[in-house]
């Protein structure tokens, strides 16, 4: 049996990475692998257990199929790395801090990958967003426009679990633990 594919999603701010390194260990003793993503940002301005990595390298990457998935987004690049394909095919469930931006090309790549998408309250998100001193005012508005976007169109697919990250987080971790093992993140 194929592992599953679990593509974690949601709007900067709205604490993925918070929520997988609360999660990590526990996920972990259910067998369920959490991917470092690659990224083109410095190391020190990462904010996740991700590897940043120069533009030049993650074009070389890319070139010689190191990516499963990869994209742009907020003049970065992402990249998921190749082995989860060995991963999946041995049975082990995978997540990946995905995109949504990118979510229709990863079904296409992988039809049967549960969707979880992360939200949070807009005042929350706003908060967040300006307590991390990444972006100035300006482009964190355009950063809550997009996501009012985005939101409202995930919210209508078909297969897209919903998890609302407005409260604490140990609360969004049991939640997410628990749609994991009750089937609302279950293979198809």
């Amino acid at each position: 049996m194929t592992g599953r594919l679990i593509y974690l999603i949601g709007p900067s701010g709205s604490g993925k990475d918070s929520l997988l390194d609360a999660a990590r260990a526990r996920l972990a003793a259910r067998g369920c692998r959490i991917v470092q993503r690659v990224i083109t940002r410095s190391v020190q301005a990462l904010g996740e257990a991700a590897q940043g990595v120069s533009p030049a390298q993650f074009a070389a990457l890319q070139a010689c199929g190191a990516f499963a998935l990869c994209w742009q987004a907020n003049g970065l690049s992402y990249g998921i790395p190749r082995e989860i394909d060995d991963w999946l095919a041995v049975g082990e469930d995978v997540l990946v801090n995905g995109s949504r931006g990118h979510l229709a090309q990863a079904r296409l790549r992988y039809p049967t990958l549960q969707v979880v998408l992360l939200t949070v309250d807009a005042g929350v998100l706003r908060q967040r967003l300006l307590a991390r001193g990444r972006e100035s005012p300006s482009e964190i508005e355009a950063r809550l426009a997009r996501n009012a976007q985005f939101g409202e169109r995930l919210m209508a697919t078909a297969g897209v679990h919903l998890l609302d990250n407005s409260g604490p987080l140990e609360h969004t971790v049991e939640r997410l633990l628990a749609a994991l093992a009750d089937g609302h993140c279950a293979r198809a």
